[in-house]
C-alpha cells in the first residue's frame, strides 16, 4: 500500500475496523465493502460503503417505497433527517428509502466508521416498525387477519397489536402427543 495513497489508506482502515468489528462482511469489488449489520426491529441493514477519490459513500437501504400514507410516511423520514448523524434518508426513483452519507477519506477512522456503522443501523433499526405502521398498515392488517383465520403464528406481528386489535400474539396450535 502507497502510504501517500488516501484511498488506499481509507480503505485499509474499513477493512481492519470490520475485521476487529466481527461483523459480517465482503469485498465485492476493490474499493467497495459490503458489512451487514444485525438489528432487532429489522432482522439485518446491508450496508455498502465505496471508497472514492476524495470521499467515503455510505447506501443502505431501509425499507421498500410505502404501500400508503406517502405524505405522513416521509415527513417523518425529513424530520428525523435532523437528527441523523452523517447520514440522510433519501429515495430512490421507485420510492424505496435508503440511507446515505459521504465522508470526506482524511476522516475515515476506525473510531469514525464505528460511529458511522452505529449511525446507520441506529436510523434503520430503532424506527423500522414505525416505518411499517405508517406505510403499511394496512397491508399488517390483512397478514394478521390471513394468519388468524388460518391458526398460524401472529408472533412476529407482535409489535403492531395496536393496528391489529389482538392483546397478544399467537402461536400454532400445538399437535396433540402421539401414543
Amino acid at each position: 500500500m502507497d502510504s501517500e495513497d488516501p484511498r488506499a489508506a481509507a480503505l485499509a482502515v474499513l477493512q481492519a475496523a470490520l475485521e476487529d468489528s466481527g461483523l459480517g462482511w465482503e469485498q465485492p469489488d476493490p474499493h467497495t465493502l459490503v458489512v451487514t449489520l444485525p438489528g432487532t426491529r429489522k432482522l439485518s441493514t446491508t450496508c455498502s460503503l465505496r471508497v472514492g477519490e476524495h470521499t467515503l459513500s455510505v447506501n443502505a437501504f431501509v425499507v421498500r417505497r410505502p404501500d400508503e400514507n406517502h405524505e405522513s410516511f416521509y415527513r417523518w423520514l425529513l424530520e428525523r433527517n435532523t437528527r441523523a448523524y452523517g447520514l440522510a434518508y433519501a429515495i430512490d426513483r421507485l420510492g424505496d428509502v435508503y440511507l446515505v452519507g459521504r465522508l470526506p477519506l482524511a476522516a475515515v477512522t476506525a473510531p469514525e466508521v464505528d460511529r458511522l456503522l452505529g449511525a446507520v443501523l441506529t436510523n434503520a433499526d430503532e424506527p423500522f416498525n414505525t416505518l411499517l405502521e405508517l406505510g403499511f398498515a394496512s397491508a399488517i392488517k390483512r397478514e394478521w387477519e390471513w394468519r388468524t383465520k388460518r391458526g398460524e403464528s401472529t408472533r412476529n406481528l407482535a409489535a403492531f397489536t395496536r393496528l391489529t386489535g389482538a392483546s397478544e400474539p399467537s402461536a400454532p396450535a400445538a399437535e396433540p402427543p402421539e401414543g
